[in-house]
């Protein structure tokens, strides 16, 4: 069983990304589809599709995405845990390494990232940050 579904992905895409595996499996959620739309929006993965397998609760495979050998995410590190939840409203949201990464918000108008929350005038739960 696992507390942070959120987390659990991150740390899956983070260590299949330092082994440079191609793709990546992890458990299929609304939550982990909404947060993988944004990474594939932002161009940090190839794409994702759910794999049904018989007997098998649902998958996501995810496609990471390299450049000239070396993963294009570099960092990517949970924000708000279980145990604390951190939340920003629009104007306290700095960008993430002077705007070459992102944050991925959960926002009432559902989960994006930051620029897209800036244009939306939207704040949220800090999910993760992505460079």
């Amino acid at each position: 069983m696992v507390n942070d579904p959120i987390g659990d992905m991150i740390a899956r895409i983070k260590n299949a990304a330092q082994r440079g595996r191609s793709k990546v499996a992890t458990p299929a959620s609304k939550m982990r589809a909404r947060v993988l739309d944004v990474l594939a929006d932002e161009g940090y993965i190839r794409g994702y599709q759910l794999v049904q397998k018989p007997g098998a609760f649902p998958e996501f495979e995810i496609e990471l995405k390299y450049f000239d050998g070396q993963p294009v995410i570099v960092e990517i590190s949970r924000v708000s845990k279980p145990g604390r939840r951190v939340y920003s409203s629009i104007k306290d949201l700095k960008p993430v390494k002077n705007g070459l990464g992102i944050s991925i918000l959960s926002t009432p108008k559902g989960v994006m990232s930051d620029t897209a929350a800036r244009d939306a005038n939207v704040g949220g739960e800090v999910l993760c940050r992505v460079y």
